[in-house]
């Protein structure tokens, strides 16, 4: 039987790793984060033949580490930045409406007035042109907005959405739509596309060197984090996707052109029962914004005619952020400390009827965007543009950006290697290629109730897995078929059940426990004992089409369990220096080496 080449198993990686020390590419991509994921996504789907490569886990850095939005983002439209947010909102739409349904979702906000009149008139312009310009980015294909359009609401009205809200905290509201996606599994699922169209992939392998014939780069040296092997990789262009670690991977061709400031954002996610609300809210703060975000909240979705309808979900859950600040320390491991809890913590209070408390935080995760440096002083206020250079021949650069608009940049990127390739290169057609599980994914759910009937499930199972594989749904219920125990939830584990554990191993390139528990699942940050207590049982899962002995399997639950309470432990640190300090005391699975910083940095 032909191989499924979206498999992304631990024998998919060896065959990657022995045709990469044997072919010349005609794009090595560095980074498996959304932007090279992306990136290996577009240069596949032109016919042209891919390598991607990435230092940890698949979305390991900021690409699951985000607000999990799809999004226009309001604040740069008050900054005038028209064409972002366009290009955002129409990127927003494509997801919804056509390359993953099954992966994106509506989400409503809250807007809460404080003024009656004046404030009411700008924020109700600014958010109906909002709406404008995602009605006119869809007809500019041909389609619509998906989403309802924004209305007002008075504050007895908006207090019946939200009673959470202080009577006195709002005079009146706003609600809008945006989309929310799981950031991590939409990272991964777009990596397993590209391979679906030929790309090699391959994770734990940090480049360490280029390749150089005179001034011109012409492939990679890596290292497997795991063994220590050095693997040669020859390409005609490499792109260098790799978000805040550009500056220490152009360092290695001597110079560059971009400069990359990482800014530090956490979320807090808490019960969902502790927050009485039927919408996420907006609030304005004195240099940005903060969201409250519901999160496995029920199943919303939308039906042909428009309509947002909403289904049995699962445990739910409030994700509260973000933060933006400066952070120079180690890359791998962003910190949270005491500071950055307690400020959301005060910013959040402000408008809560029950005010939240550090008892009530669940888990707490930290990531860092990649902005490009020099356009600003306040880490606020820079640009989430993004550039593509080329600052030697044959090494291409592709940083800032904001998750929404990651196709953009990818086809930016690969449009760039394709002019230095010797032939001629088709256009990006990644605005019609649909994810894996995208296609069929409407007939099955319009079929849940069957499926769960022939395969003796509960319906509420089945959902959980359409709105976590879509269309792949056949492939996690022959995993049960086969095993009906996989059929049954993760102990302590919330709504995740075990075959999605096996799945991961099998297909989704997980090759560590923490792989599953932060990033297949998100165990880490939606549970008080943040994947601990069902890390053993996840690891036995694991063992088997990883090939783990007892003493593998003892290791991997080892390193999570002192990874956890590393974090624990910074989050009680009163700023970020000592929050690094401690966390960086966890030991590592994979061992990266340490790269030169950029001429004259750090």
């Amino acid at each position: 039987m032909e191989r499924d080449p979206a498999r992304l198993d631990v024998a998919a990686r060896q065959r990657a790793l022995d045709r990469f020390g044997a072919e010349t590419f005609d794009i090595v991509v560095i980074g498996g984060g959304i932007t090279g994921a992306g990136c290996a996504l577009d240069a596949a789907t032109r016919g042209l033949s891919v390598a991607l490569i990435e230092q940890r886990d698949l979305s390991a850095g900021t690409s699951s580490r985000s607000s999990k939005l799809f999004h226009g983002g309001l604040r740069y439209l008050e900054q005038r930045d028209f064409r972002l947010v366009a290009e955002a909102l129409t990127e927003r739409n494509l997801m919804l409406s056509e390359l993953c349904p099954h992966l994106a979702r509506p989400v409503s906000f809250l807007y809460p007035l404080h003024h009656r009149v004046t404030e009411r008139a700008y924020v109700g312009a600014g958010i109906a042109l909002y709406d404008a310009m995602a009605w006119r980015g869809s007809g500019a294909r041909g389609g619509h907005n998906p989403l309802p359009a924004h209305r007002h609401l008075s504050r007895r009205a908006a207090l019946r959405l939200v009673p959470a809200l202080r009577a006195d905290a709002l005079t009146g509201a706003v609600q809008y739509w945006d989309a929310q996606v799981d950031d991590a599994r939409h990272t991964v699922e777009v990596v397993r596309t590209a391979a679906s169209h030929g790309a090699l992939v391959a994770s734990s392998l940090q480049v360490v060197g280029l390749l150089r014939e005179g001034d011109r780069v012409v492939g990679v040296t890596a290292r497997c984090t795991d063994t220590g092997r050095e693997v040669t990789v020859r390409a005609t262009q490499v792109i260098n996707a790799t978000a805040t670690w550009t500056d220490q991977l152009q360092s290695l061709a001597g110079r560059g052109q971009l400069r990359v400031r990482a800014s530090k954002g956490i979320h807090l996610v808490v019960p969902r029962d502790r927050i009485h609300a039927g919408s996420g809210l907006i609030l304005r703060t004195a240099t940005s914004v903060l969201f409250v975000i519901p999160w496995r909240s029920p199943t919303m979705r939308i039906d042909v005619a428009g309509r947002v309808i909403e289904s049995a979900g699962d445990h739910g859950h409030w994700i509260v952020g973000t933060t933006d600040t400066e952070w120079n320390l180690d890359l791998a491991h962003p910190a949270a400390s005491r500071s950055d809890i307690d400020y959301l913590l005060d910013q959040v209070n402000r408008v809560l009827r029950t005010p939240l408390t550090h008892d009530d935080i669940e888990g707490v995760y930290a990531g860092l965007r990649p902005l490009l440096q020099g356009e600003s002083e306040d880490n606020s206020a820079l640009s989430r543009e993004h550039a593509v250079t080329q600052h030697v021949p044959g090494l291409i650069s592709v940083a800032g950006g904001k998750y929404t608009t990651y196709r953009v940049m990818a086809r930016d990127a690969v449009d760039m290697a394709a002019r230095n390739l010797d032939r001629r290169v088709p256009p990006s057609c990644t605005d019609r290629v649909p994810l894996l599980g995208a296609v069929g994914y409407e007939a099955l759910w319009n079929r849940r109730h069957a499926v769960a009937a022939e395969t003796k499930l509960h319906v509420a199972r089945i959902e959980h897995l359409l709105g976590r594989y879509g269309a792949q749904l056949p492939a996690l219920l022959e995993l049960i078929a086969d095993r009906p125990d996989l059929g049954e939830p993760i102990r302590h584990g919330g709504p995740y059940l075990a075959a999605e554990v096996v799945f991961a191993a099998t297909h989704e390139a997980a090759l560590h426990l923490d792989d599953v528990l932060t990033r297949r699942t998100r165990l880490s940050i939606e549970t008080f004992h943040r994947g601990v207590d069902c890390a053993d049982e996840v690891a036995r899962l694991m063992a088997g089409p990883l090939g783990w002995d007892e003493r593998t399997i003892a290791e991997e639950v080892n390193h999570y369990r002192l990874r956890v309470a590393a974090e624990r432990d910074s989050q009680t640190c009163p700023d970020d220096r000592t929050a690094d300090a401690v966390r960086m005391g966890a030991p590592e699975r994979r061992h990266l080496v340490r790269l030169p910083s950029r001429p004259g940095g750090d």
